[in-house]
Protein backbone atom coordinates (compact mmCIF):
# COMPACT_ATOMS: atom_id res chain seq x y z
CA UNK A 1 0.00 0.00 0.00
CA UNK A 2 1.11 3.57 -0.59
CA UNK A 3 1.55 6.02 2.28
CA UNK A 4 3.51 8.95 0.82
CA UNK A 5 2.52 11.55 3.41
CA UNK A 6 3.14 9.69 6.65
CA UNK A 7 5.95 7.53 8.12
CA UNK A 8 3.43 4.95 9.36
CA UNK A 9 1.24 3.00 6.96
CA UNK A 10 -2.46 2.21 7.38
CA UNK A 11 -2.67 -1.46 8.35
CA UNK A 12 -6.45 -1.64 8.86
CA UNK A 13 -6.99 -3.75 5.74
CA UNK A 14 -3.58 -5.40 5.56
CA UNK A 15 -5.12 -8.86 5.22
CA UNK A 16 -7.27 -7.74 2.28
CA UNK A 17 -4.19 -6.31 0.54
CA UNK A 18 -2.34 -9.60 1.04
CA UNK A 19 -5.20 -11.71 -0.32
CA UNK A 20 -5.59 -9.48 -3.37
CA UNK A 21 -1.85 -9.68 -4.09
CA UNK A 22 -2.07 -13.47 -3.87
CA UNK A 23 -5.10 -13.63 -6.16
CA UNK A 24 -3.40 -11.39 -8.73
CA UNK A 25 -0.35 -13.64 -8.98
CA UNK A 26 2.35 -11.81 -7.05
CA UNK A 27 5.13 -14.13 -5.91
CA UNK A 28 5.76 -12.97 -2.36
CA UNK A 29 4.83 -10.66 0.49
CA UNK A 30 7.87 -9.13 2.18
CA UNK A 31 7.79 -7.95 5.81
CA UNK A 32 10.29 -5.37 7.04
CA UNK A 33 12.02 -5.15 10.42
CA UNK A 34 12.12 -1.56 11.74
CA UNK A 35 12.26 -1.47 15.56
CA UNK A 36 12.03 2.31 16.01
CA UNK A 37 10.88 5.44 14.21
CA UNK A 38 13.94 7.44 13.21
CA UNK A 39 12.87 10.85 11.83
CA UNK A 40 16.02 10.92 9.69
CA UNK A 41 14.66 7.94 7.74
CA UNK A 42 10.99 8.87 7.91
CA UNK A 43 9.69 5.33 7.47
CA UNK A 44 8.84 2.40 9.75
CA UNK A 45 7.73 -0.19 7.21
CA UNK A 46 4.45 -1.81 8.22
CA UNK A 47 4.98 -0.46 11.75
CA UNK A 48 4.18 -3.85 13.27
CA UNK A 49 6.42 -6.53 14.68
CA UNK A 50 7.55 -8.56 11.64
CA UNK A 51 7.04 -12.00 13.16
CA UNK A 52 3.53 -11.23 14.39
CA UNK A 53 2.69 -9.70 10.99
CA UNK A 54 4.11 -12.72 9.23
CA UNK A 55 1.94 -15.09 11.28
CA UNK A 56 -1.14 -13.00 10.53
CA UNK A 57 -0.47 -12.99 6.79
CA UNK A 58 0.27 -16.70 6.81
CA UNK A 59 -3.20 -17.33 8.22
CA UNK A 60 -4.80 -14.98 5.68
CA UNK A 61 -3.19 -16.56 2.60
CA UNK A 62 -2.78 -20.01 1.08
CA UNK A 63 -0.05 -20.05 -1.55
CA UNK A 64 1.88 -16.78 -1.75
CA UNK A 65 5.41 -16.83 -0.32
CA UNK A 66 5.94 -14.84 2.87
CA UNK A 67 9.37 -13.45 3.60
CA UNK A 68 11.19 -11.07 5.90
CA UNK A 69 13.11 -8.29 4.17
CA UNK A 70 15.02 -8.36 6.25
CA UNK A 71 15.39 -9.21 9.92
CA UNK A 72 18.17 -7.13 11.46
CA UNK A 73 20.42 -9.99 12.48
CA UNK A 74 22.76 -8.06 14.85
CA UNK A 75 19.77 -6.81 16.90
CA UNK A 76 18.09 -10.21 17.35
CA UNK A 77 19.06 -13.49 18.98
CA UNK A 78 19.69 -16.13 16.30
CA UNK A 79 18.00 -18.88 18.32
CA UNK A 80 14.76 -16.89 18.42
CA UNK A 81 15.09 -16.05 14.72
CA UNK A 82 15.61 -19.72 13.85
CA UNK A 83 12.67 -20.78 16.00
CA UNK A 84 10.34 -18.25 14.38
CA UNK A 85 11.58 -18.98 10.85
CA UNK A 86 11.25 -22.76 11.02
CA UNK A 87 7.89 -22.45 12.78
CA UNK A 88 6.66 -20.19 9.98
CA UNK A 89 7.96 -22.62 7.38
CA UNK A 90 6.17 -25.55 9.00
CA UNK A 91 2.89 -23.67 9.40
CA UNK A 92 2.91 -22.39 5.82
CA UNK A 93 3.91 -25.68 4.17
CA UNK A 94 7.35 -24.45 3.10
CA UNK A 95 6.39 -21.01 1.76
CA UNK A 96 8.48 -18.91 4.13
CA UNK A 97 11.81 -17.21 3.37
CA UNK A 98 14.09 -15.83 6.07
CA UNK A 99 15.88 -12.76 4.74
CA UNK A 100 18.30 -10.89 6.95
CA UNK A 101 20.15 -7.58 6.91
CA UNK A 102 22.92 -6.02 8.98
CA UNK A 103 20.92 -2.87 9.73
CA UNK A 104 21.50 0.66 8.48
CA UNK A 105 20.15 2.90 11.27
CA UNK A 106 22.96 3.61 13.77
CA UNK A 107 20.61 5.30 16.25
CA UNK A 108 18.89 1.98 17.02
CA UNK A 109 21.98 0.12 18.16
CA UNK A 110 22.53 1.84 21.56
CA UNK A 111 18.96 0.96 22.54
CA UNK A 112 19.86 -2.72 22.12
CA UNK A 113 23.30 -2.20 23.63
CA UNK A 114 24.82 -3.49 20.39
CA UNK A 115 27.92 -2.38 18.50
CA UNK A 116 27.12 -0.80 15.14
CA UNK A 117 30.70 -1.03 13.87
CA UNK A 118 31.07 -4.82 14.10
CA UNK A 119 27.64 -5.63 12.64
CA UNK A 120 29.16 -7.34 9.58
CA UNK A 121 30.82 -10.00 11.70
CA UNK A 122 27.76 -10.32 13.94
CA UNK A 123 25.61 -10.84 10.86
CA UNK A 124 27.79 -13.72 9.62
CA UNK A 125 27.84 -15.47 12.99
CA UNK A 126 24.09 -15.16 13.42
CA UNK A 127 23.61 -16.52 9.90
CA UNK A 128 25.86 -19.51 10.60
CA UNK A 129 24.13 -20.37 13.88
CA UNK A 130 20.69 -20.24 12.25
CA UNK A 131 21.94 -22.52 9.47
CA UNK A 132 23.03 -25.07 12.06
CA UNK A 133 19.80 -24.86 14.05
CA UNK A 134 17.51 -25.07 11.03
CA UNK A 135 19.27 -28.02 9.36
CA UNK A 136 16.87 -31.00 9.68
CA UNK A 137 19.71 -33.41 8.96
CA UNK A 138 21.69 -32.27 12.01
CA UNK A 139 19.88 -33.35 15.17
CA UNK A 140 21.27 -32.05 18.46
CA UNK A 141 23.23 -29.28 16.73
CA UNK A 142 26.74 -28.25 17.71
CA UNK A 143 27.95 -24.66 17.41
CA UNK A 144 30.92 -22.83 18.89
CA UNK A 145 31.28 -19.09 18.64
CA UNK A 146 32.31 -16.01 20.57
CA UNK A 147 29.34 -13.83 19.63
CA UNK A 148 26.57 -16.11 20.90
CA UNK A 149 26.21 -19.09 23.21
CA UNK A 150 27.50 -22.57 22.50
CA UNK A 151 25.48 -25.55 21.35
CA UNK A 152 27.08 -28.66 22.82
CA UNK A 153 24.96 -31.33 21.17
CA UNK A 154 23.02 -32.19 24.33
CA UNK A 155 19.78 -30.38 23.39
CA UNK A 156 17.80 -30.60 20.19
CA UNK A 157 16.06 -27.88 18.23
CA UNK A 158 12.34 -28.05 17.45
CA UNK A 159 10.35 -27.76 15.26
CA UNK A 160 12.15 -29.38 12.35
CA UNK A 161 12.20 -28.59 8.66
CA UNK A 162 11.12 -31.50 6.46
CA UNK A 163 13.96 -33.92 5.78
CA UNK A 164 16.10 -32.73 2.92
CA UNK A 165 14.45 -29.28 2.91
CA UNK A 166 16.72 -26.33 3.51
CA UNK A 167 15.44 -23.13 5.15
CA UNK A 168 15.64 -20.49 2.39
CA UNK A 169 17.88 -17.64 3.56
CA UNK A 170 18.33 -14.43 1.58
CA UNK A 171 20.71 -11.52 2.15
CA UNK A 172 19.08 -8.08 2.03
CA UNK A 173 21.39 -5.27 0.97
CA UNK A 174 25.12 -5.83 0.99
CA UNK A 175 24.97 -6.61 4.72
CA UNK A 176 28.58 -5.36 4.59
CA UNK A 177 29.65 -8.72 3.12
CA UNK A 178 32.12 -9.55 0.38
CA UNK A 179 30.82 -10.74 -2.99
CA UNK A 180 32.39 -14.15 -2.36
CA UNK A 181 30.21 -14.61 0.73
CA UNK A 182 27.07 -13.43 -1.07
CA UNK A 183 27.78 -15.78 -3.98
CA UNK A 184 28.02 -18.86 -1.76
CA UNK A 185 26.39 -18.47 1.64
CA UNK A 186 23.17 -16.65 0.73
CA UNK A 187 20.59 -18.64 -1.22
CA UNK A 188 19.71 -15.38 -2.97
CA UNK A 189 20.54 -11.70 -2.70
CA UNK A 190 18.28 -8.64 -2.94
CA UNK A 191 20.15 -5.33 -3.08
CA UNK A 192 18.49 -1.96 -2.57
CA UNK A 193 20.28 0.94 -4.22
CA UNK A 194 22.09 -1.22 -6.74
CA UNK A 195 23.15 0.57 -9.91
CA UNK A 196 20.92 -1.04 -12.60
CA UNK A 197 23.64 -0.46 -15.20
CA UNK A 198 25.78 -2.97 -13.29
CA UNK A 199 23.16 -5.74 -13.24
CA UNK A 200 24.82 -7.96 -15.82
CA UNK A 201 28.23 -7.49 -14.20
CA UNK A 202 26.93 -8.30 -10.70
CA UNK A 203 25.19 -11.46 -11.91
CA UNK A 204 28.34 -12.55 -13.73
CA UNK A 205 30.51 -11.95 -10.64
CA UNK A 206 28.16 -14.04 -8.51
CA UNK A 207 28.33 -16.87 -11.04
CA UNK A 208 32.13 -16.71 -11.27
CA UNK A 209 32.63 -16.69 -7.49
CA UNK A 210 30.14 -19.46 -6.81
CA UNK A 211 31.64 -22.75 -5.67
CA UNK A 212 28.64 -24.98 -4.98
CA UNK A 213 27.30 -25.08 -8.56
CA UNK A 214 23.93 -23.79 -7.32
CA UNK A 215 22.00 -20.86 -8.75
CA UNK A 216 22.08 -17.87 -6.37
CA UNK A 217 19.60 -15.39 -7.88
CA UNK A 218 20.03 -11.62 -7.69
CA UNK A 219 17.23 -9.08 -7.23
CA UNK A 220 16.49 -5.41 -6.62
CA UNK A 221 14.45 -3.58 -4.03
CA UNK A 222 12.70 -0.47 -5.31
CA UNK A 223 10.43 2.22 -3.92
CA UNK A 224 7.86 2.54 -6.71
CA UNK A 225 5.57 5.46 -7.49
CA UNK A 226 3.07 4.05 -9.97
CA UNK A 227 1.42 6.85 -11.93
CA UNK A 228 -2.07 6.82 -13.47
CA UNK A 229 -0.71 7.36 -16.97
CA UNK A 230 0.57 3.92 -18.06
CA UNK A 231 2.89 5.51 -20.63
CA UNK A 232 4.56 7.98 -18.24
CA UNK A 233 8.32 7.39 -18.66
CA UNK A 234 10.18 5.32 -16.09
CA UNK A 235 12.60 7.49 -14.11
CA UNK A 236 15.01 6.16 -11.49
CA UNK A 237 16.30 8.34 -8.65
CA UNK A 238 19.26 7.40 -6.41
CA UNK A 239 19.16 3.87 -7.85
CA UNK A 240 16.17 2.99 -5.65
CA UNK A 241 13.17 5.28 -6.32
CA UNK A 242 11.40 4.23 -9.53
CA UNK A 243 8.67 6.50 -10.87
CA UNK A 244 6.55 5.99 -13.97
CA UNK A 245 3.58 4.34 -15.62
CA UNK A 246 2.96 0.61 -15.61
CA UNK A 247 3.96 0.03 -19.24
CA UNK A 248 7.23 1.90 -18.95
CA UNK A 249 8.06 0.23 -15.65
CA UNK A 250 7.32 -3.15 -17.22
CA UNK A 251 9.76 -2.39 -20.02
CA UNK A 252 12.34 -1.18 -17.48
CA UNK A 253 12.18 -4.46 -15.55
CA UNK A 254 11.98 -6.58 -18.71
CA UNK A 255 15.28 -5.12 -19.89
CA UNK A 256 16.91 -5.85 -16.53
CA UNK A 257 15.53 -9.37 -16.57
CA UNK A 258 17.38 -9.95 -19.84
CA UNK A 259 20.55 -8.90 -18.01
CA UNK A 260 20.02 -11.55 -15.33
CA UNK A 261 17.74 -9.86 -12.77
CA UNK A 262 15.61 -12.53 -11.10
CA UNK A 263 13.38 -10.80 -8.57
CA UNK A 264 12.11 -7.36 -7.58
CA UNK A 265 10.65 -6.34 -4.24
CA UNK A 266 8.32 -3.38 -4.71
CA UNK A 267 7.71 -0.91 -1.90
CA UNK A 268 4.71 1.21 -2.85
CA UNK A 269 5.18 3.85 -0.16
CA UNK A 270 5.43 6.80 -2.63
CA UNK A 271 2.29 5.78 -4.57
CA UNK A 272 -0.90 7.82 -4.02
CA UNK A 273 -3.34 5.54 -5.82
CA UNK A 274 -5.72 3.16 -3.95
CA UNK A 275 -4.15 -0.22 -3.43
CA UNK A 276 -6.76 -2.10 -5.49
CA UNK A 277 -6.04 0.03 -8.58
CA UNK A 278 -2.32 -0.09 -7.99
CA UNK A 279 -2.04 -3.86 -7.57
CA UNK A 280 -4.34 -4.61 -10.50
CA UNK A 281 -2.39 -2.23 -12.74
CA UNK A 282 0.88 -3.86 -11.69
CA UNK A 283 -0.49 -7.37 -12.19
CA UNK A 284 -2.02 -6.74 -15.62
CA UNK A 285 0.53 -4.37 -17.10
CA UNK A 286 3.80 -5.21 -15.33
CA UNK A 287 3.75 -8.81 -14.09
CA UNK A 288 2.20 -10.24 -17.24
CA UNK A 289 4.52 -8.28 -19.52
CA UNK A 290 7.71 -9.09 -17.60
CA UNK A 291 7.00 -12.74 -16.81
CA UNK A 292 5.55 -13.65 -20.20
Amino acid sequence: MGYPDTPISDISDLGDVAKLAEDLGFSALWIRDVPFYDPNFGDVGQGLDPMVTMGYLAAKTKKIVIGTAGMIAPLREPIHLAKAAVSANVLTNNRFILSMSSGDRPVEYPAFKKNFENRAETFRKSWKMIRELADPDKPFPVYKGKQYGDLSGDIDFVPKMDKGVKLPMVAIGRARQEFDWLANEADAWIWHGANPNLTEKIVKVIEELNKDNTWHPFGYANFVELLDNPDAPAELYNNIYLRGGSRSIAEYYRQRKELGLSHVTINLKPTNRPYEDTLKDLAENVLDKVNN
